[in-house]
């Protein structure tokens, strides 16, 4: 009778450990965005979005940053890589326009 009693015991524990960990790992809020499709198609598509637009800004960014230092090579007149730079620089810019 007390061994049963320390096996329900034990037992006991492990479901509550068990049910501890689901909680923290937030199971259930995944399980409702599964039975929910619409919000996970919402959710996904704005996290899309949001990659996207993040994407486009860090591109741009990092392009002017790479155009400037282009621009601030031809300033210093280097023979051979000055004329290629200032090459592309001057395309860029006439695309930009």
């Amino acid at each position: 009778m007390e061994k049963d009693n320390c096996e329900i015991e034990k037992y006991e524990e492990l479901i509550k450990n068990v049910g501890i960990q689901l909680e923290k790992s937030k199971f259930g809020q995944y399980v409702d965005l599964m039975q929910n499709p619409t919000r996970l198609i919402v959710l996904n598509f704005l996290g899309g979005i949001s990659r996207g637009f993040g994407i486009a800004i860090g591109f741009t960014i990092l392009g002017a940053i790479v155009l400037y230092s282009l621009e601030r090579l031809v300033m210093l007149n280097l023979p051979i890589i000055g004329g290629v730079i200032s090459e592309v620089v001057k395309l860029v810019q006439s695309s930009v326009r």
